[in-house]
């Protein structure tokens, strides 16, 4: 019997992961190495406040950026494009990993496509080109936000 519930603890330890997996297909741990780039703008704080990422306050907080619809941070003031896709309800499932991917790739770019409008603006002006690195964020930000 000892033997069964070590086998069981241990297949759930290593189902633990598989939340991430569901929603990112990069390498969480790579992802928090890569989040360097992104914290001189971003930080990563939880609902309750604990800090996970020390970061800037000039992009919005990315804790369960996942579950979020783009522009939506309360408290936050995005430009115009993105906020309107909120408003619009474009994007009402939140984002997901290849919107992500292609929007850090290129913050303008990706507003333009989304809202089909030649004119959209990013206030976001870094760009992350190596899709690697963007799915191994993503991953990174699925592991610590909230777990649905």
């Amino acid at each position: 019997m000892k033997f069964l519930s070590v086998v069981a603890l241990g297949l759930a330890t290593m189902a633990a992961p598989s939340f991430a997996d569901g929603h990112a297909t990069g390498d969480a741990a790579e992802g928090e190495n890569v989040f360097k780039k992104c914290k001189s703008c971003h930080m990563i704080v939880a609902d309750d406040d604990t800090v996970i990422q020390k970061g800037g306050k000039t992009g919005p907080n990315l804790y369960g950026i996942y579950q979020r619809v783009p522009g939506s941070v309360e408290g936050f003031k995005y430009g115009k494009s993105i906020a309107s896709i909120g408003e619009a309800g474009i994007m009402d499932d939140g984002w997901n990993e290849e919107q992500f991917v292609s929007y850090v790739a290129d913050p303008r770019a990706w507003l333009r496509e989304i809202l089909d409008d030649s004119k959209a603006k990013s206030k976001m002006s870094f760009k992350l080109k190596d899709a690697d690195d963007a799915a191994n964020i993503w991953a990174y930000l699925v592991s610590v936000g909230p777990q649905e």
